[in-house]
């Protein structure tokens, strides 16, 4: 697996489209037990080449309940996110990710993990992806009615401070789903 890594880690089928180089951030090892599927790298992900070192990862590791420690260690966790670089700044946050990645990449990916316990879908990209027919009209309708998905997936919306709206308005959800959240990874990191 680490071979595929570095060798999506040199991917530039979407330099051209890019407002920077390419730096694809993608982490974990066959032995990962959660899979972050996520958006794509932020731009101080990019520059540090390190991803969820940020706000938004910083209250990921919150609802998930585990110090940077775990959480950073590929054994628990795997990054996979739908583009694997940063695609620019957009209106009201960052711009889609790019998609060329998951197609290209993430089926490789996919057949060198031999550990998966859960997949969380971080945000309406990657719900859309990997739900297909299933999701529900919005990203609140996925997120509220997350159990449906269960074992398989946990839905999540996106960590980063510019859906602090969506948070205040939907207090339903740190209320009343991220500790069920953390009940499940600390039950699945303490099992292996």
């Amino acid at each position: 697996m680490q071979e595929l890594l570095v060798e999506i880690r040199n991917c530039t089928v979407c330099e051209a489209h890019l407002p920077l180089e390419p730096r694809p951030i993608v982490a974990g090892n066959k032995n990962s037990k959660i899979i972050l599927v996520s958006q794509a790298p932020g731009r101080k992900a990019h520059v540090e080449n390190k991803a969820w070192d940020d706000p938004s990862g910083k209250k990921l590791r919150e609802w998930l309940g585990v110090t940077d420690e775990v959480f950073y260690n590929p054994g628990n966790f795997a990054v996979l996110p739908m583009g694997f670089c940063y695609p620019g700044k957009g209106k009201t946050g960052d711009l889609p990710p790019r998609k060329e990645c998951a197609p290209l990449w993430h089926p490789k990916v996919w057949e060198e993990f031999k550990n998966v316990k859960l997949i969380l879908l971080i945000g309406k990209y990657a719900q859309d992806q990997y739900l297909g027919q299933e999701a529900k009209k919005n990203l609140t309708e996925n997120v509220l009615h997350y159990e449906e998905f269960l074992p398989k997936y946990f839905l999540l919306p996106h960590p980063s401070p510019v859906n602090r709206f969506w948070r205040s308005k939907n207090l339903w959800f740190e209320e009343k789903v991220v500790g069920k959240l953390q009940k499940l990874v600390a039950d699945i990191l303490q099992k292996g």
